[in-house]
Parts: C-alpha cells; sequence; structure tokens
C-alpha cells in the first residue's frame, strides 16, 4: 500500500477552523455552484470596499502602476520601507494633528498580521477585554495565540455600544493584572462609533498605568467625520496604545495587502524583532503602491468621496430596511448594516434562502465573541436572529434591484412561516 493511502496523523494542530465568513461562502459555493464574486452573485456579506473611483463623489483615480527598480528586490527592512513609514506618519499628523514619528510606525502585509502579531507578543498578566459582538478574525487570534480575554455585553438594552468604563472595569482584578481592550472603530459588523469626546475619554483610560488599547481603525474613513485615537494619545512612546490602520478600506485597495501599527517606540522595537525572523518584511511594490496612495493632495480628495458616498450609501440602505419590518441597529459609520430579523426568523435560515439566489449575508453568530471557537453546532447565540449586511462592494447602480431580492426572499420566508 502507497504511503498516501495510509491514514497518517497530521502533525499540524486540528484547532485552526476557517474564519467565519469563509464557512459562509463554502456553504453557499455548496448551494449556489460557484464562489461569491462570480458574474450574477450578490457580495452582500463581503467585508471589501469598491475598487474603483468614486467619481460621482469627486474621488481620485487608484494608481495603475508602480515602478520596479533593481534596489526593490533586495530584501525589505523588517519594519517596513523608510518612505511609506514616514507617508504614514505623515498622514496621521497632517489630518489628526499626531506627533507620531516613522519610528512609531511598523508596516505589515495588511492591518490583520498586524493585529495578531500585537496578541502573539502579550505578556501574560495582560487581559483583554473585547465586545460580544465583533470582526470575526478577532476570536480566531484570540485562541490561536491563547489570550486570556474577557467578553464585554454588546445588547439592544446598551445600543450595542458599551461604555468605555466597562472595557477597562477592573473589579475582581489583582493589582498586578493589566487591562487591553480590544474595539474596532468605526465597529465592525455594528457601525457604532466612538468619536469627539467619549474617543478622547477612552485614550485618556487607556494611557493610565495598567491599562492600553488595540484600536483597529480599518473604518476610519467612514465616518462624519474621519476618526483616529491618535488625535488624543497625549504620550505615545509612554503608553501601550496600539493603532492599527491599512490602504484595505478606505483607501480602497484590500489587494495590495499593507497595514500598520502605530505605537510606542519600544514597542515597535518588539514587532520589527518578529519580522526580522517570522515575517521577513513586506514586499516593496507594495510599499511603493500605498505611498501613491497616502500623497497628500490624493488623500484628501480621497476621504471626502469616501465619506459621501458611503454616508449616502448607508442612509438609503437603512431606509430602505427600517421600511421591510426589520429592526435597524447601525451606528453611523463603517459600510455595515446591523439588522435583527423579526420573532421566529433566523438569520442562518434567511442565508440558506439567500444562497439560491445567489445572494448571502453574514449571520451575527460568526461575530459573537462568547462562542466556541470549535464552532459546535449545538451552540445557541443570542445573536441568532441578528445579520451584517453590507454595502461596501455595491455599485449604486445595484441599490434597486438588491433591494428587491433581499426583499423577495424576506417577504416569501416571513409568509412561509406565517409571521
Amino acid at each position: 500500500m502507497q504511503g498516501s493511502e495510509v491514514g497518517i496523523e497530521s502533525f499540524l494542530s486540528d484547532n485552526c477552523p476557517p474564519m467565519g465568513i469563509y464557512e459562509t461562502l463554502y456553504a453557499f459555493r455548496d448551494s449556489f455552484g460557484s464562489f461569491m464574486g462570480t458574474e450574477g452573485t450578490h457580495p452582500w456579506s463581503q467585508g471589501f470596499p469598491l475598487t474603483t473611483p468614486l467619481k460621482e463623489f469627486g474621488g481620485p483615480p487608484l494608481p495603475e502602476s508602480i515602478d520596479v527598480t533593481w534596489e526593490d528586490r533586495f530584501y525589505p527592512k523588517a519594519w517596513g520601507h523608510p518612505e511609506l513609514r514616514g507617508a504614514i506618519a505623515r498622514y496621521y499628523n497632517d489630518q489628526y494633528e499626531s506627533n507620531v514619528e516613522p519610528e512609531n510606525v511598523m508596516v505589515f502585509a495588511g492591518g490583520r498580521p498586524g493585529i495578531y502579531t500585537v496578541l502573539a507578543f502579550l505578556k501574560d498578566h495582560v487581559q483583554v477585554r473585547i465586545g460580544n459582538i465583533e470582526w470575526p478574525a478577532y476570536l480566531d487570534i484570540l485562541e490561536q495565540t491563547n489570550t486570556v480575554f474577557q467578553i464585554v455585553p454588546f445588547t439592544k438594552e446598551n445600543g450595542f455600544h458599551p461604555s468605555n468604563d466597562e472595557y477597562f472595569d477592573r473589579s475582581g482584578l489583582n493589582a498586578k493584572t493589566s487591562v487591553m481592550p480590544i474595539i474596532s472603530n468605526p465597529q465592525n459588523p455594528s457601525g457604532q462609533t466612538r468619536w469627539g469626546d467619549e474617543l478622547k475619554d477612552l485614550i485618556r483610560l487607556a494611557e493610565q498605568p495598567r491599562n492600553g488599547i488595540l484600536l483597529d481603525e480599518a473604518y476610519e474613513m467612514f465616518h462624519s467625520p474621519s476618526v483616529s485615537g491618535i488625535q488624543f494619545v497625549e504620550d505615545l512612546n509612554n503608553s501601550n496604545v496600539f493603532i492599527a490602520g491599512a490602504c484595505t478600506k478606505g483607501l480602497q485597495s484590500p489587494g495590495i495587502r499593507i497595514g500598520w501599527i502605530i505605537s510606542s517606540k519600544k514597542n515597535i522595537e518588539t514587532l520589527s524583532n518578529f519580522s526580522s525572523f517570522g515575517m521577513g518584511g513586506v514586499s516593496h511594490p507594495s510599499q511603493h503602491y500605498a505611498v501613491k496612495l497616502l500623497e497628500p493632495s490624493r488623500v484628501e480628495k480621497a476621504r471626502k468621496a469616501v465619506e459621501e458616498h458611503y454616508n449616502w450609501q448607508r442612509e438609503r440602505y437603512g431606509k430602505a430596511f427600517e421600511e421591510m419590518g426589520l429592526g435597524v441597529y447601525t451606528g453611523d459609520g463603517g459600510f455595515y448594516h446591523w439588522l435583527e430579523l423579526p420573532d421566529g426568523m433566523t438569520s442562518a435560515e434567511l442565508n440558506k434562502r439567500l444562497f439560491k439566489h445567489g445572494a448571502a449575508i453574514l449571520s451575527a453568530t460568526d461575530c459573537d465573541m462568547a462562542r466556541p471557537h470549535s464552532k459546535d453546532p449545538s451552540y445557541y447565540s443570542p445573536y441568532s436572529r441578528f445579520f451584517r449586511f453590507s454595502f461596501g462592494p455595491l455599485l449604486p447602480e445595484t441599490f434597486d434591484s438588491d433591494i428587491e431580492l433581499f426583499r423577495q426572499v424576506f417577504e416569501d420566508y416571513r409568509k412561509e412561516i406565517q409571521i
């Protein structure tokens, strides 16, 4: 018998399920017969923006090419290309009147690897706080890095927007334990956003002794005004504030895989040490493309166009969902709607029906940070009637057809169970 036919045990962990959205995509493929994104599909479950210029709102062109020289074929620096680190620092300083230096910036191949790396090197006495409902990948990262975490409740009663104090509550903790919330802001999936005085207070708490914060600002530009905690940081180099950003959302370039972490110089040194042996730096061509995206005059036009386009989309999709009788709990940021079905319906069942029409949403169960990482099917999530609808990748001209298709499937489901 050939070795390939023998049941040899894999040396790799069995505890590595795909992120929730991928399970949705696989189930969609099995039902519809092709992957989401192919012609005739409706990517309401997907977390990416339009990757074409937002011309109707004055959006600038996206760079079409970059020059690659013989120098770019050398190994990249572990912490990132000096030109890009400088461009990122300049961006925050120009937009938020901060004092970020290039040495406060670490470049990664997307925001996700940066978040993973921060959590991978947390000291044992740091307890993470995370909202009950958050971006699905956080749970996978927390589990794979063996990070100790505590859930902060997200409920209809608190508007899916817990107070800052709830994230930093030290009840039951000893004096040696440090607290570090992870918060996406604007929040994925709900769009709830901390800004102004509330965000200022959040950073004030994060800069206190034994505290820190990891703010995931992937959707920074998708709010009026744009928001970043860096605006309120008093002493970055004497704090455990981590700001995660990327070219993925507001700069409309998820495919170039460029993200970054901003933190103290000491923390950046640790992250770059890891990169020296664990990552090897980030592609020079991608970093050069990011520098073009961050050119100051271009950024000003991009920020304005992104804000106006997605505010418009958020408003009209929200109004349509309210008219259908859905519960709309969306905040004023991001490019998702956070929706609730009537009693007797579940988002998982709705998704099965949408699959047959080439569409999908993200069930809130996948965003539930309290669910078992093993995705035990016996687990009952309190969010079974909730789901995330993404208008991020939707063209303006598909609005009527998107709403009509969703309404048709929703109404058929409701009639069938006689609600």
